[in-house]
């Protein structure tokens, strides 16, 4: 009887087995192509550029000395009053002593006048700044095309699978039958 009993186990063993099997398993599919989805992303961005300008410059005004229209006025007065005669003296001497003031000051600050200061140039730096837009492509996915058994598939994933991809097959009986 323990033999019988072996036998009809293994029996109901191996009649059970195509119900045991699971539903749902592995297998690969080979691929036909694959299409990254690109997209532009806008990033602005400050765009600077230095540009050298001519710039004129005042020189600080020099200080003026007062030495040599005192010197000359005093020269001029003494010549006036030695050239000078009678009541014309005194008109002599002063008109000496004006232009020798006038001489002397032009001496002693080499013919400058306040208003004839020079003017010198410079180059300045002067930067520039605006904004432009930058764009830069980023992948966002791929656009896998696959055959599995002859039919056509595709699908949206995060990678590139190469040449094959590994597939989920789900195998269930048709509802309605």
């Amino acid at each position: 009887m323990k033999m019988h009993t072996k036998l009809i186990v293994t029996a109901l063993g191996l009649c059970s087995l195509p119900f045991a099997q699971a539903s749902e398993f592995a297998d690969y599919g080979r691929v036909i192509r694959v299409q990254p989805r690109v997209e532009q992303i806008r990033q602005p961005r400050e765009e600077c550029k230095t540009e050298y300008v001519q710039v004129p410059v005042q020189q600080a005004p020099q200080q003026r000395s007062a030495g040599g229209a005192i010197i000359g006025g005093i020269a001029g007065a003494l010549l006036g009053n030695q050239v000078g005669g009678g009541s014309g003296r005194a008109a002599a001497t002063a008109a000496g002593a004006i232009a020798g003031a006038v001489v002397g000051d032009r001496v002693d600050n080499n013919g400058r006048a306040v208003q004839d200061q020079p003017q010198y140039m410079q180059e300045q730096a002067v930067r520039q700044c605006r904004m432009v837009d930058a764009y830069e492509s980023r992948t966002t996915g791929y656009d896998v095309t696959y055959d599995y058994r002859g039919q056509t598939y595709t699908s949206l994933m995060d990678r590139d699978p190469g040449q094959r991809i590994r597939l989920r097959v789900s195998v269930e009986p048709e509802r309605g039958q």
